[in-house]
């Protein structure tokens, strides 16, 4: 049996949010990144329900973990100064 592919922009759809590559990217860049230690479904930016969908996937291991997962190694990457054009 094949499991579903989930890729980052179905996740956002999942979650109700804009999901083209602009919306995604501004997403990340005014979230990240959590504060140290803070899981992704507890982040305050969330609804109740988009939370629940999160804790649920990774909890469950679900069809969504990976995607979840993906999206929550984004949001806990600093960008490198670098990255920031800070000197």
């Amino acid at each position: 049996m094949e499991l579903p592919n989930h890729t980052l922009p179905d996740l956002f759809e999942q979650l109700g949010l804009p999901s083209d590559a602009a919306s995604i990217e501004a997403f990340v860049a005014s979230h990240r990144p959590l504060p140290d230690g803070m899981a992704l479904a507890d982040a305050p930016f969330w609804n109740q329900s988009q939370a629940q969908f999160l804790r649920e996937e990774i909890r469950e291991d679900a069809d969504w973990a990976e995607v979840v997962d993906t999206l929550s190694a984004l949001l806990n990457h600093q960008p490198s100064d670098e990255l920031r054009g800070s000197r």
